[in-house]
């Protein structure tokens, strides 16, 4: 094996096309981070960080029917496996303390997937190894979708 094979590449680049092209990319995301728990989905308001989140779920096998969790901060969901997996919207708190008091940290450092939007507002919660996803909208259907891997 050469020693180019045994380096991981830390960025990944993919282009969506529309709505059709989600599953394919979530499926090409979960292969390049899936060994980190703890994902930070930024973007534009209406970038599809939900849209995206809820690809991501479909590709772990969750069972549930994942849904924006805007108003109630964490939703949590299960794979056909059991492992726990929870997408947080911190986009209407005030504050860190906010997401301290509802165990975002104990989350965090679980053994399950977090997705997480708005994370900018919690700097100082978020774990140093976390795969960091930047969604830049193209046009109305198009978008960049930029993962690349920290710690």
């Amino acid at each position: 094996m050469s020693k180019k094979n045994c380096i991981l590449e830390k960025e990944l680049i993919i282009e969506t096309k529309g709505l059709k092209d989600l599953a394919a990319a979530a499926e090409k995301l979960m292969a390049f981070g899936s060994d980190y728990n703890v994902w930070l989905m930024n973007g534009d308001m209406g970038a599809g960080k939900t849209t995206l989140t809820i690809a991501l779920c479909k590709a772990l096998g969750v069972v549930d029917d994942p849904t924006s969790p805007t108003y109630s901060l964490v939703n949590e969901y299960r794979t056909e496996d059991g492992l726990p997996v929870y997408h947080f919207d911190f986009y209407r708190i005030h504050d860190e303390a906010e997401a301290e008091e509802i165990g975002a940290e104990e989350y965090f450092y679980s053994e399950g997937y977090c997705f997480i939007e708005w994370s900018s507002l919690i700097p100082s919660l978020i774990p140093d190894r976390h795969l960091l996803v930047d969604i830049d909208v193209i046009n109305e259907t198009n978008r960049l979708i930029k993962v690349t891997r920290n710690g």
